[in-house]
This record gives structure tokens, sequence and C-alpha cells, in this order.
């Protein structure tokens, strides 16, 4: 069972687009956990990209290395999208609640 502010190792083959991201890679869970612990079968998620890109905001947010994920990464908040519960593969970390608050700012930037 995942959790809002996880990091997961996540299959997101097949893309439909090209400029959709794909392969097996890291994925914030941004999803609510009233959701997450329910019986619904997709998940709100957030890539992440180890190809990173300084002062990129309010499109991206760096996040370090941390527990499991082993390398700086990016958060790609012009990506979120949902996928199905059984592309997740492995939990890595977990953000912070000030992660997390910043992460939902960005968001609103964007799309609001």
């Amino acid at each position: 069972m995942v959790c809002r502010g996880e990091i997961w190792l996540s299959n997101l083959n097949p893309i439909k687009k090209n400029n959709e991201m794909g392969k097996v890679r890291t994925v914030l869970v941004f999803q609510n956990d009233e959701l997450n612990h329910s019986e619904y079968p997709t998940t709100i998620i957030v890539p992440l990209a180890t190809s990173l890109i300084d002062e990129a905001e309010p499109i991206r947010f760096r996040i370090q290395r941390r527990e499991k994920l082993l390398e700086d990464s990016d958060v790609v908040i012009t990506q979120i999208r949902s996928i199905d519960n059984d592309r997740f593969i492995e939990k890595l970390a977990s953000l912070t609640s000030e992660e997390m608050k910043k992460i939902k700012e960005l968001l609103d930037e964007v799309i609001l």
C-alpha cells in the first residue's frame, strides 16, 4: 500500500505520446491517503528525473538522495498523472511534510 509523500520505483510503460515520461522510474505519490488506502484502482503520481535542471521552479523541485533513492532527483511537476496501482514496484524513500507542502505550492502555481 502506497502513502502520500512516498517515492516509489514504478513501471510507467507503455506510454502513449513521445512527450510523456515512461520506462521504469521513480515517482512521488501525490494522492491523498484516503484514496490510497481504499480500493480505488489508480494513484496520482508525479515522476522524478535524474537529469537535473537547476533553478527550474515552478516546473521542477529538487529532492536530495536519501534512504534507497540513490541520486538527487527533480520532481517534474508538469508530468503529474494517474497510474494503475499494479505499476508500483518498490518503496524507495519518503519526503518531509515541508517538501510536500512546497510541491503542492508549485503545482498550484502551475495549474492555477
